[in-house]
């Protein structure tokens, strides 16, 4: 389709996987081989959803600066699938082996036409490696007192587990789990949380019958790599609690932040533990909806679990969990000899608590319900909008917020 279209070159990632924050990246960071630059891309994923022949599938298209397209265009395009009558499709072209790393060249009905496979992890370990302390990492992964668990619930994260956290950073590749992508995720539900990361949940809160003493840290991750779950020693870090320790520490622990934080972001479904820290480190602070949120600087965190940066405009799981690993390398700088206690998951967060207060929230999801009954019922609460400032006479606004 893209050669009968007037395209001349698309780069696919080895084996097709590539995740979707490793797309943001590599939209704006790889050049080809003549100097150019990707107009964006599509990206074919289940997400975080049931993947496989018979269960969900779905496509992103990411713009030129690397984030999702915004409403507008979405938009056009579905306007654009009400009217179109045709498109044309290419026949007889050679088949690509995209196992192969290489530019494959041929003529379809436009001209000349490239392939171009490149390795799915390359690009984006060097922009982890520009972001992050490695070296720091790497002795807090390989001393005999911290242990490590990552989970990739067989989605696309584990093309880029072993490449980080073992060839990298040294961690034994033992510590890596469901980390062979699978179409499917090996049947199970690639949501990184604790109904569904059963086997790393089973190990980090210590109810695994085949192992011992739980990992110091333990982190999981879904299908497209931009969401992630972060446990420590039979203790679970909220998402919400999870962005505001990483602000409130990134300037002393990440050399990315060490010129100072430009500010803080939050989606609106998120509790209001990073407001404090923003109040309290002074920091420019924004509560949006989702997308806008993605074209901020910052600290991003989104719904269900999601955390990010400004150096792409995707949310990243992968780079929460370095950023995870570099808080710990930092206060544990002095603590991995024999005889030192070493500063736990669980010392952060309670300290942190110490410092910014403990904040609350409770979230419900609710899928596959009518979509007519659920349009009705957002009338009906748009309605009652007339009548929240008789509510706020009644309610106490502090830590929580209240939806």
């Amino acid at each position: 389709m893209a050669a009968a279209n007037g395209v001349r070159r698309i780069w696919v990632g080895q084996n097709s996987l590539l995740s979707t924050p490793a797309v943001s990246a590599v939209i704006r960071e790889r050049v080809g081989h003549d100097g150019s630059k990707a107009s964006g891309a599509f990206i074919l994923t289940a997400s975080h959803n049931p993947g496989g022949p018979h269960e969900d599938f779905g496509i992103k298209y990411n713009m030129e600066n690397g984030g999702p397209a915004p409403e507008g265009i979405t938009d056009k395009i579905f306007e654009n699938t009400k009217t179109i009558k045709e498109y044309f499709l290419a026949q007889d072209l050679p088949d690509v082996d995209i196992s192969a790393l290489g530019i494959t060249s041929f003529y379809g009905p436009e001209g000349k036409f490239e392939v171009d496979v490149f390795d799915s992890a390359t690009d984006y370990v060097k922009l982890m490696k520009s972001i992050f302390d490695f070296a720091s990492i790497q002795k807090l992964l390989s001393s005999t007192k911290f242990t490590f668990c990552y989970d990739a619930l067989h989605g696309v994260a584990g093309a880029y587990a072993k490449r980080i956290f073992v060839d990298e950073l040294d961690a034994q590749e033992s510590s890596l789990l469901n980390c062979v992508p699978k179409e499917d995720f090996g049947g199970g539900h690639p949501d990184p949380n604790l109904t569904y990361a059963k086997e790393l949940v089973a190990l980090g809160l210590g109810k695994s019958s085949s192992q011992g003493e739980p990992p110091e840290f333990g982190a999981a991750a879904d299908g497209d790599a931009d969401r992630n779950m972060i446990l420590g020693k039979r203790f679970f870090v909220t998402p919400s609690d999870s962005v505001a320790i990483i602000a409130a520490n990134a300037v002393q622990a990440i050399p990315y932040f060490s010129g100072g934080l430009k500010g803080v972001a939050r989606s609106m479904p998120t509790s209001a533990a990073l407001d404090v820290v923003a109040k309290h480190l002074n920091l420019k602070f924004f509560e949006f909806a989702v997308k806008k949120v993605l074209e901020l600087v910052g600290f991003i965190p989104v719904l269900k679990f999601n955390i990010c940066s400004d150096h792409i405009r995707e949310k990243d799981g992968i780079w929460a969990v370095l950023a995870w690993l570099s808080i710990l390398a930092y206060k544990n700088k002095n603590n991995l000899s024999d005889g030192e206690k070493l500063e736990t998951v669980e010392d952060i967060v309670r300290q942190h608590w110490v410092t910014y207060d403990r904040h609350y929230y409770t979230r419900y999801d609710y899928e596959n319900v009518d979509a007519g009954a659920a349009k009705e019922l957002m009338v009906y609460l748009v309605n009652l909008q007339s009548d929240l400032a008789e509510v706020n006479k009644y309610v106490s606004h502090g830590s929580c917020n209240i939806l």
